[in-house]
């Protein structure tokens, strides 16, 4: 996601008084150059500015442009949605909207997702948000949720609440324990970048919930190593084992779009590869 390194002038866009307590536009931007591991010279030298200028802007000395807090926030890759937040903390208008995705402006979208997901099948393959809300699934996923609870599958799907939850595909889940590392420290790497409250929340939901079989071993491959960590499900009396890719958007310039991710499932032997091909949809 990044933001052009110089733009058109214009006039600054000023935002309606910020809530008691929010921070300053410094401390939030001195933040995220320490998680980035910057120091203010390195910061500078990216930004195309000055050391000292920074530490003006970091302590409140100095009040940088919207413009500047766009091109640091490029250097220091600070998600689209905290991107807004750096902008209102330093009294400017948010840049980028958040348009949802029931708005007709997200059709072409939508359609698009939707095709590529079909074109996917018969494997499975889903697209969630940034709090892994289910925004669409292909009918391969539709396969692998069968006999999970109506309460689990209710509209708003959760893909970190079905995979998990005991009564969800936890149950089923061959390697829950090593599949259930995987996620949580995929969730713990998110709230690092973003610190997103509902993220936390749902991490803390999901971590409580109890490990089902925590001795129970993943079965053991055919010989070949796998390539990836494997999801090995059971599934009407088979094994089916699948390792995970997750595709995002480049440059996106709506908070909705940044937050989506597309995640296909893999075969990860000839066995479920097989057994996937031979279902009629």
């Amino acid at each position: 996601m990044s933001t052009p390194a110089a733009a058109v002038h214009r006039p600054a866009r000023r935002s309606p008084a910020l809530p008691e307590g929010t921070r300053s536009v410094g401390p939030l931007l001195r933040d995220w150059r320490e998680r980035r591991r910057l120091s203010q010279l390195e910061l500078a030298l990216r930004a195309d500015s000055s050391a000292r200028h920074i530490s003006f802007v970091e302590t409140g000395r100095s009040r940088p442009s919207e413009e500047l807090i766009l091109r640091l926030a490029d250097h220091l890759d600070v998600p689209v949605r905290e991107r807004n937040a750096l902008l209102l903390a330093a009294g400017y208008a948010p840049r980028f909207p958040e348009t949802s995705m029931d708005d007709p402006a997200m059709g072409e979208l939508r359609e698009a997702l939707e095709q590529l997901l079909r074109g996917y099948e018969p494997y499975p393959a889903l697209v969630v948000d940034g709090t892994y809300r289910v925004v669409a699934a292909n009918r391969g996923i539709t396969m692998l949720l069968a006999g999970i609870p109506e309460h689990l599958l209710a509209p708003p799907m959760n893909a970190m609440r079905l995979t998990l939850h005991p009564e969800g595909l936890a149950r089923r889940i061959r390697n829950l324990a090593e599949w259930r590392g995987h996620l949580l420290e995929q969730m713990a790497r998110q709230i690092a970048l973003d610190r997103s409250p509902a993220a936390r929340e749902l991490y803390e939901e999901v971590a409580a919930y109890p490990v089902l079989d925590p001795g129970r071993k993943a079965t053991e491959n055919s010989g070949a190593p796998y390539f990836a960590l494997p999801m090995q499900l059971e599934h009407e009396g088979r094994l089916l084992s699948f390792v995970s890719s997750i595709a995002t958007f480049n440059t996106p310039m709506d908070v909705t779009v940044a937050e989506l991710a597309i995640e296909t499932f893999v075969p990860a032997d000839r066995s479920t590869a097989d057994y996937l091909r031979s279902l009629e949809f």
